[in-house]
This record gives structure tokens, sequence and C-alpha cells, in this order.
């Protein structure tokens, strides 16, 4: 405690004044059950508040809440519902006032471009181009009798074996632009009293794409559809972030920030190279992500999300070096995201077959307690096929909060150590990426810096001890990880890193 005093007070800032915001995306089904039927809820992420804000997190990223056949809720049977097994509208509202209350943000996906044959628009107007909705759906035919399927698809399985058929939505229809724009207005906005303590603080559009799934059906749509309604959305609450998932994960996402009026895109690339912790891709990757967005633009810097493997399951993966990826998701620059999960190092890969459970295995309920039991616990998946037959949620296996809590060397308390770090020191909070060279292949190092601070990480991506020598024009550093203090000759700094050790330095 001494130490970490010493720290705060050798920095000139109290802990929280140079606060950054840091996102943990829940996947709100498997992370906390409140009431006991499995599913993870409302209530249940409102419960773990004080969880969230013991990590160190800002804000809160919640996958769709809208009526849907399918567990993870993409593909809308009817966009204006919650699903009730996360809980009634008055649940919701009472977890965005409380978010806010306590000084954070929450942003809803959403996916509006699909619908399945369950939704009031499809079973309007099939066979019916008299149905008020018949342009609300993409028919082949002037007779509605051909829709246009998902991926040109006619069905899918879900997890529990129900058949369904997604379909895509006509977003050339104008009727269709105004409901989009009237239904994310609502949760922008909910009492229309322009507080904004009961609405969303931003969106994230997944599966955003300027023409829909490249079929030449639907071009043009970031002037068409999607600039028009992020822009009078704007106008609603002109503080509002826009994040886009590009659809090309290969994309680096600079013509969502040109052309459809976004703030942030994902930095897929560097998730990637983090994933790889190889110095030459991360050098190229952290330039080419973090050095090139406009003014006022961001990239959302992740390393897990509901649509990749867990990090903790890549082969070769140890918790050393889950703890580099830990420095590198939260240290580099952008704006953090956290998966449920990720910090307590938990498993899963995506099995392969035909129905949405192959996803369940990235999904699986968040490992409050040693026996994979207890309060809390989301098995709503149990006993439904492969996915559980492999599960990976498993008692006294060192994954968990329970365990890790009481571990002082625990994925958990390193996580919570660097996050704190990062909100203390005002260049690691929204300081500018800057690569630093060195000499050894296997030292990635960097400096993030303001007008007036600066803070060097060096990483050593290898298995072996490492030392190296970077050029710095500074007298001292202080060692933010250790406290202490080292006198420097004015041109370098030398240090020797053992196996996948990060160093973190301030420099004066």
């Amino acid at each position: 405690m001494r130490k970490f005093l010493f720290l705060l007070f050798f920095c000139g800032a109290a802990f929280t004044s140079f606060s950054q915001e840091i996102i943990y995306h829940v996947f709100q089904r498997s992370f906390f059950d409140s009431n006991g039927d499995g599913h993870g809820d409302l209530k249940g992420i409102q419960t773990k508040l004080d969880y969230l804000q013991e990590l160190g997190v800002t804000s809160i990223l919640l996958t769709p809440l809208y009526q849907s056949e399918f567990y993870h809720n993409y593909f809308a049977t009817d966009f204006e519902k919650i699903d009730a097994r996360y809980g009634t509208m008055d649940e919701y509202f009472a977890l965005v006032k409380e978010i806010h209350k306590r000084g954070m943000k929450i942003y809803q996906d959403v996916e509006m471009q699909y619908i399945t044959h369950e939704h009031p628009w499809y079973k309007s107007s099939l066979n019916n181009p008299k149905s008020p909705y018949s342009k609300y759906v993409y028919y082949h035919d002037s007779l509605n009798q051909k829709p246009f399927f998902f991926y040109n698809i006619p069905e899918f399985i879900t997890y529990n074996n129900l058949k369904q058929k997604i379909v895509v939505v006509n977003m050339n229809e104008p009727a269709v632009r105004q409901y989009t724009f009237d239904v994310l207005n609502f949760w922008v906005d909910p009492n229309k009293d322009g507080k904004f303590d009961d609405g969303v603080d931003g969106f994230r559009l997944d599966h955003m794409m300027d023409d829909l799934d490249n079929f030449k059906k639907l071009p043009n749509l970031f002037k068409n559809f999607w600039t028009p309604i992020l822009t009078g959305l704007k106008k609603t609450n002109p503080k509002l972030i826009i994040t886009a998932e590009q659809a090309n994960w290969f994309s680096l996402g600079r013509e969502y920030f040109r052309e459809a009026n976004v703030d942030r895109v994902f930095a897929f690339y560097l998730s990637w190279a983090i994933e790889k912790m190889d110095k030459k891709e991360l050098i190229k990757a952290a330039d080419s992500t973090l050095t090139k967005n406009p003014k006022g633009k961001d990239q959302i810097v992740f390393i897990e999300n509901h649509d990749t493997r867990r990090l903790a399951s890549v082969n070769g993966m140890t918790n050393e070096k889950l703890k580099v990826a830990a420095a590198l998701n939260l240290l580099l620059g952008g704006i953090p995201l956290i998966y449920y999960g990720q910090e307590l190092g938990m498993k899963g890969k995506q099995l392969k077959g035909p129905t949405d459970g192959n996803d369940i295995p990235i999904r699986e309920a968040f490992e409050w307690n040693a026996d994979a039991n207890g309060k809390g616990m989301a098995l709503w998946y149990k006993n439904t096929g492969p996915w559980w037959d492999s599960t990976h949620v498993k008692p006294n296996d060192g994954i968990s909060l329970e365990e890790e809590r009481r571990d002082p060397n625990s994925l958990w308390n390193y996580y919570k150590k660097i996050i704190r770090l990062k909100k203390s020191i005002p260049a690691l909070a929204h300081g500018t990426y800057l690569s630093v060279a060195n000499e050894n292949d296997h030292i990635f190092s960097f400096l993030r810096t303001t007008d007036t601070d600066r803070a060097l990480v060096i990483v050593n991506l290898s298995g072996s001890t490492e030392s190296v020598k970077i050029k710095l024009t500074v007298g001292s550093v202080l060692n933010l990880l250790s406290g202490t203090l080292k006198k420097l000759d004015g041109t370098s700094l030398s240090a020797t890193l053992q196996p996948y050790e990060v160093l973190l330095y301030k420099l004066k």
C-alpha cells in the first residue's frame, strides 16, 4: 500500500483523474442468473456492477436484447420487445439508471438487417403484396413468394433443434429506414426528456456493410441508410457513440469513418498480431491501426469477442502469455475492450456442425464459483448437446473468480493491476501510441505520450530471458509495477526481462 501511495504521489495525480474508457463486453445470457432459471439476465448484470467497477470497467456492451428464437438474440422476431428471459423493461431501465448513477456507460448491440419467419413483417407479407409490410421484407418477385434468405440459405437449426428462416430486410425502403431510426431513437431517449439517464450511450452495429452481404441488391447503405439514421440519432444526443463491426474483418475500417458517420471500429488486425506475439507483426499492426485514424475517431482494441476463440484455448497458450496479451490489450492505445471471462482466462473454441450451438463453447457461463455451480451460474445450455458434453466450465481448475481472487499471481489480479495503472497514468489513459526501436527481435517496445506525460512499455514476447537497450534522453524512470526509481545516464535504458515479462516505466 505504501508503495502504491508513493506511485500516485510521484505521478502527481489522484487515482481517477485520468480515467479512460474500458469496455466490458457481456454475453448477458451467460453472465449472472439472478432468479435461478439458468439464464443470465438484466438484474444479474445490475447485481454485479460492484464487481465490474472493482475490476476497473467503465462501460458495458450488451449483446442484443430484443426478442428472438436464437439464444444469442440476433435475428429478431420483434425489435420492440425485450427477451423475457432477460427481464422486464422496468428492470432494463433500472439497470441503465444505476449504470449512469455510477458514472459508467452502457452500449447496446443491434442488427436490424434481418428478421426470422416469425416476425410480423414476414408473416403478414409472405404471398401478400397488399400487406402494409410488403416492402419491409426483400422479395425476389412481385408476388412475395420468393423471400431473400440470409446468404440464400432457406433454413437454419438452433442449438435446441428449432428450425428458423432468416430473411433479409429491405433496407432500400424509406419506411424501413424510418422504423430503424425510431427504434434506435427510443433506446437513446426512452422518455424523450432530453436527460438520457435512461438511455443508451451508443450502439454497436453488428455486421455493418455498405453493400449488404455483397449481393449487389442493397448497395450504398452507408450513404442512403446508415448516415441519415446516425445523423438523426446524434441530433437527439450529440454525445452518442456509434461503433461499427466491420463485416469484413480484414478491413481497417477507414471507410466507416469517411462514409458512414461512425465513431469507432474494431481493431481486428491488431487482435491477430497480439495473438501471434510476433514483434514485426505487432509493429506493423499497431502503426496501421492506431496512428492513422481521423481526429475524434477510434479503434476498439480487443483480443476476444463473442465470435472468436477464447485466447486461452489457442495452442501453446500459457498464463504468462495471457498476461502479455492483457497488457497489450489494455496499454497499446485505442479503446480497450474485455470480453466477459477473459480476465479469468476462460477457455473455448467453436465446434463444427449444423447449428448455432457451435458457438456456445465461446459463450459459456461466467465462472463465479470454484465448484462450477452455485448461485448465479448461468448454465442455460446444460445437457443440450456436444457443447455441454465438452464444457470448459469445470470444478476446481483454477479458472474461476473465487479461486483467482485469492491468488495474488492470478490472471484476474494482473488485469486488475494493469487497469488500475492505466487509469492512474495520463499517458496510458489517453496518450498517443509511438513505436520505440530496439535491436532485440523478441522485445516489443512502445511509448504512450501526452504533452506533459510519457510512459514506456517493454514486452518480452519470448519464453527466454532477454536483454534490451533502448535510447532514451531522460534522467530517470519509475518502474510502475514495482514502484522503484532508476537513474539513467541520459542516453539509454538497459533492462533484462524474464520470459514473457512486461515492464512499465514512467519517464521523468
